[in-house]
């Protein structure tokens, strides 16, 4: 496999510095790599592969070199501004922000589901939602073969999802310090409150997973409704997902699918209490799936438990596993 040059956009953050070790881990074909935050971080030093690296002010110069593909993890506004100058420049941007998301020119990519719509690019692709990644990831594998009607969304989102703000006022209030990020204590709480609300009483979290997920699953009229909850817990998100299908299904030979699906780890004896839970999660790259169960209040319902590391799969894993497709398309 040819080797490429890779920028990375946003490069201190704590998505950026898992795209250094994901890449570095999946032995992604390297020639030149660049790494570009803020002015604040300029001149910073940085490890990759065992060579030091100096990060550079992110300006609108950087992508006037030979860059290939370019990781973004900064932020909707600065994608805004500088996704289309690397892309006019013949970079290929994989951005971790909403801004693109819903773009109908810009492809809204998870591997496992929908692989084939990163070839549809126009110079820019979007990482999904990390809590919509780790849901569809099996809700595919039983919309191919059942076709879903409805999914109602219960999530129980870490901490790390807010970033490290989010990181130090979970830490800070086990100490017994007020919150800084939160509107209120996440220390032995939880907050029925992610990102701002909006018209109709929803989130902007709720509405990012219900329009994604019609998005990825090509499905813009599919019923999905959601509730997103932060909870004190580090990192891993976790979500509880009910499923009603238009036909019946088999349960064990949903089981059976989905423990054969790529990138889904199936722990499901309830009995020896197996099940995912995010200590056991954190670090990984998979999508896991317990306490499967029908819904017996429906004629064709199914419950899941999935759960996932957020920073990984959730944002970084996905996005480097995106850029390993645009490889195979060189």
């Amino acid at each position: 496999m040819n080797k490429v040059n890779i920028a990375i956009v946003g490069a201190t953050g704590m998505v950026g510095t898992t795209f250094i070790k994901v890449l570095e881990e999946r032995q992604f074909p390297i020639e030149n790599i660049y790494f570009f935050a803020s002015a604040k971080s300029k001149g910073q030093k940085i490890s990759f592969m065992g060579a030091e690296y100096e990060i550079e002010e992110l300006t609108e110069s950087v992508f006037d070199r030979d860059i290939d593909i370019a990781l973004f993890s900064a932020g909707g506004d600065i994608s805004k501004k500088f996704a289309p100058i690397a892309k006019a420049k013949g970079v290929v941007v994989v951005d971790n922000s909403s801004f693109w998301r819903m773009d109908p020119d810009v492809p809204l990519v998870v591997p496992e589901v929908n692989a084939s719509d990163v070839y549809n690019h126009n110079g820019i692709i979007a990482n999904p939602n990390c809590s919509t990644i780790q849901c569809v990831v099996p809700l595919k594998v039983l919309d191919d073969a059942y076709k879903i009607k409805r999914i109602v969304y219960s999530t129980y989102q870490a901490v790390s999802g807010s970033g490290m703000k989010g990181i130090r006022d979970l830490e800070q209030g086990l100490l017994g310090n007020p919150p800084t990020n939160y509107p209120h204590p996440i220390a032995n709480n939880c907050l029925p409150h992610i990102d701002v609300f909006m018209t109709g009483g929803y989130t902007k979290e709720e509405m990012k997973m219900i329009d994604e997920t019609r998005k990825i699953l090509g499905n813009p009229t599919l019923k999905v409704t959601a509730t997103a909850v932060r909870v004190p817990v580090m990192n891993a998100h976790s979500v509880s997902i009910n499923v009603e299908f238009e036909n019946a299904f088999d349960l064990d030979d949903a089981i059976d699918m989905l423990s054969k699906s790529p990138g889904i780890i199936v722990m499901n004896d309830s009995p020896a209490n197996d099940y995912p839970m995010p200590l056991n999660v954190s670090g990984t790259d998979e999508v896991y799936v317990g306490r499967i169960r029908r819904d017996e209040s429906l004629d064709h319902g199914l419950n899941l438990w999935v759960v996932a590391d957020n920073i990984r799969k959730g944002a970084a894993t996905n996005t480097v596993q995106i850029a390993e497709l645009l490889l195979q398309s060189r």
